[in-house]
């Protein structure tokens, strides 16, 4: 069983890989490495937002979401949605402004659009900083693929070791090629993972709703979402589903994506194709989730829902099914690693006067790094294997902290370095102690979570520094420029 599982990974990790060889374009600059030239149609576009945007944990700590709380998980389908449509309106802007300015990432575009060192460098270190769990959570999906695949005979920590030396080969190429890699690398385990992903998920839904385990059998509780009166408060998912809407566009290897584009008009095509695609999918795999709820071993163990009900269809689809979610967590944790190398690189360590060759360098070694400090994370998590979600929630709260700066820095002429600095600091601070003393939600508030309470009190600083700032002449003509 275990050749039939690792043989079918095997042959899918070298038919990514050829295909990678045969687009190779050998060494280029560092715009090369970063934005891949911008180069690429609304297709390529489309597939890498979708890698990047559902990573395998999608398969696992969402999925388990839907199957231990039931509707409540359905959230994901609403933020991203919300996020695709952001997408076509900051199109325009965005790519025109880093077209123009010859702009590589998310905190090199709010650093010029602030004109400010400091805006760039503290945006970059919390997009780095937050992306970190969830390259541990990418870890921890390929360490559940490895484990069912070996059927029983690798340990969880043994596993995670496989997926880690799996991904380490992998890495050379996203090292090599950069951004080109990893957008092309997307189209096909995109087209994989959210394909076969939900052909799969349809196909449980069809077997569980026939025998005899339909939406009657759930929990009353599985068709309502918290209110007033509940231990999360009624305002939690409100929360929730805000903090991901505004957290799309604040991370680092999301925004990039806009930057590969060869136009602002295929950025918005990708748009319509993306949330057609990303619904379908979504509805199909948590739907499926929800219905194994009423299953004894998915209620024991809620995160491994995917991989119990493909066991149920025998080895091909176990295979089948881990190999979708090996596609959707090595295009993830492949966009991780660039967008933090890119960023530490260009916005942190050479802010100023680095020749590209050795930025593209410094680039390249934090992802080794960066990556090596994410194996340790993995491995030390590596029984962990339920409560994910919780990982992935706390990342948000730091990244939409990025959020006022953005949003308004790009629908707003009145917004100032000095306001952005200061709210993205305060934001950080009072999510950051929030978090600790509640870890979920903020009884005291309604169930808001800390990090609206972090973006609320951001954007209030923001809004309150930048009206009282005075602004030259000079850059109020340089900000007026941009929008002109």
């Amino acid at each position: 069983m275990i050749v039939l599982g690792y043989g079918l990974v095997a042959l899918f990790f070298i038919g990514v890989v050829v295909v990678l060889e045969r687009s190779h374009r050998g060494e280029g600059g560092f715009s090369e490495f970063a934005v891949a030239g911008r180069s690429f149609g609304s297709w390529f576009q489309t597939m890498a937002f979708l890698n990047t945007w559902l990573p395998g944990t999608m398969f696992i700590a969402f999925a388990g979401m839907s199957a231990s709380a039931g509707v409540m998980g359905y959230y994901v389908i609403s933020y991203s949605l919300i996020a695709v449509l952001l997408m076509f309106y900051m199109a325009d802007r965005v790519y025109d402004w880093g077209h123009k300015l010859n702009l590589k990432t998310q905190s090199d575009f709010v650093g010029a659009r602030y004109n400010s060192d400091t805006v760039r460098v503290i945006a970059a270190v919390i997009g780095v900083v937050s992306m970190f769990p969830w390259l541990v959570l990418g870890f921890q999906s390929l360490g559940l693929v490895f484990s069912y695949l070996s059927f029983g005979l690798v340990s969880p920590k043994m596993a995670v070791g496989i997926g880690i030396a799996v991904l380490a080969v992998r890495q050379i190429w996203t090292v090599r090629m950069g951004m080109r890699g990893i957008v092309i690398s997307d189209m096909i385990q995109g087209t994989f993972a959210y394909g076969v992903g939900s052909v799969l998920a349809l196909g449980f839904i069809v077997w569980l709703l026939s025998t005899g385990h339909g939406f009657d059998k759930l929990p009353a509780a599985f068709a309502t979402l918290p209110g007033a009166g509940s231990d999360l408060g009624p305002y939690y998912y409100a929360s929730i589903v805000a903090t991901g809407a505004l957290g799309s566009w604040c991370w680092p290897d999301i925004f990039v994506r806009l930057f590969t584009a060869r136009s602002a008009q295929t950025v918005k095509n990708s748009a319509f194709k993306a949330a057609p695609l990303m619904f379908g999918f979504l509805a199909l795999l948590l739907t499926a989730s929800m219905l194994a709820a009423s299953r004894p071993d998915v209620a024991a163990a809620p995160d491994n829902v995917w991989f119990l009900l493909a066991a149920n269809a025998g080895p091909l689809v176990l295979s089948l099914a881990g190999i979708c979610v090996l596609a959707a967590t090595i295009g993830n944790i492949n966009a991780l690693t660039q967008a933090a190398g890119v960023h530490a690189a260009q916005d942190i360590f050479h802010v100023k006067g680095a020749s590209d060759k050795r930025i593209t360098r410094t680039a390249r070694w934090t992802i080794v790094v960066t990556t090596a400090l994410a194996v340790v994370g993995a491995l030390a998590t590596a029984d962990q294997t339920s409560g994910l979600l919780l990982l992935a929630l706390l990342a948000y709260q730091g990244i939409v902290q990025l959020a006022p700066s953005l949003y308004l820095g790009i629908f707003w002429r009145g917004a100032t370095a000095a306001g952005a600095a200061a709210g993205m600091i305060v934001g950080v601070v009072v999510a950051g102690v929030l978090q600790v003393y509640y870890p979920v939600s903020i009884p005291e508030l309604g169930g808001l979570t800390s990090g609206v309470v972090g973006v609320i009190c951001n954007t209030a600083v923001l809004v309150g520094v930048s009206l009282m700032s005075r602004r030259c002449a000079r850059e109020r003509a340089r900000v007026d420029g941009l929008f002109a």
